[in-house]
């Protein structure tokens, strides 16, 4: 049985390439400056943000944690399996990491659609505008993940694949990964924090 990923076992490396890394640390540092320009604001106005916080859905943020982090355990089971040459769990695993992406996606337009039938558009107060911004944000993220789990499937019907190929896979995995991360800290920023 020939295995997937060309990396020889027991190998200790990055996964993806280093400009992978570098865009990525790229993108956490945009989002960082973002959260601190939240918490500046939120600092100035804290009856407003937490009076705006309690019209969000919890439990669709909750959700939304949860169908992120199952995808991102999917795509991990879909490296161990093209590492293990076994294409077809690789397959199903990377396909319902896309299923759960495009759950998170469905949950929020509903958020959206829900949170401005209630009056509560991003010109309502301070608040729903870093609201809309850093979740729309994080949202363009999820649509370019999902376009990059799509590049990974087609992957995982490889019976091999070049070194290039591997990191490309690993850069995706990723990518995904900071996705995910990047909605935790959304979450607890704009969800919990009081």
């Amino acid at each position: 049985m020939s295995t997937g990923l060309t990396t020889p076992p027991g190998t200790r490396r990055i996964p993806g390439e280093s400009g992978t890394w570098v865009f990525l640390f790229g993108d956490m540092l945009v989002f960082g400056a973002f959260f601190v320009t939240f918490l500046v604001e939120r600092a100035k106005a804290p009856d407003v943000f937490d009076v705006a916080r309690t019209t969000l859905h919890l439990g669709v943020g909750v959700a939304n944690t949860l169908v992120l982090l199952t995808s991102s355990l999917f795509v991990v089971l879909a490296l161990g399996a093209m590492r293990a040459g076994a294409r077809s769990v690789a397959t199903r695993a990377v396909a319902a990491a896309i299923g759960c992406g495009l759950v998170f996606v469905a949950l929020k337009v509903f958020e959206y659609v829900s949170l401005v039938g209630a009056g509560h558009g991003p010109g309502a107060n301070h608040f729903y505008l870093y609201y809309f911004i850093l979740t729309g944000l994080h949202l363009f993220h999820v649509t370019v993940g999902l376009a990059v789990l799509a590049f990974m499937l087609t992957q995982t019907r490889r019976d091999e694949l070049s070194h290039t190929r591997t990191a490309l896979v690993e850069g995706a995995a990723c990518f995904w990964h900071l996705v995910d991360l990047l909605w935790i800290f959304l979450f607890a920023l704009l969800y919990l924090v009081s």
